[in-house]
């Protein structure tokens, strides 16, 4: 957990650092362009998070799937040694 705050004090300088075309565009937008704008850019940031997730979820599913051999294989032995 103490590793993940530099990266989150980073995360957010870095949400801070958006591209200066970007930010005048949007600045001299009206409200309603805004509102499509921001719609626009949750858009285009949908498919990013599903990837991420899905990576995140086969990490998960591969270290539960390696992680589960080796605790049958330690009752197995225990069950062994016992008989």
């Amino acid at each position: 957990m103490k590793r993940l705050l530099p990266l989150l004090a980073l995360a957010v300088s870095a949400a801070n650092a958006q591209c200066v075309m970007c930010f005048r565009t949007a600045a001299a937008q009206q409200a309603e362009r805004a509102r499509v704008l921001n719609i626009g850019i949750g858009i285009m940031l949908f498919p990013p998070i599903l990837i991420l997730g899905g990576f995140l979820l086969l990490a998960w599913r591969r270290s539960k799937t390696y992680a589960e051999p080796d605790a049958a294989e330690d009752s197995r032995e225990s069950t062994q040694t016992a008989a």
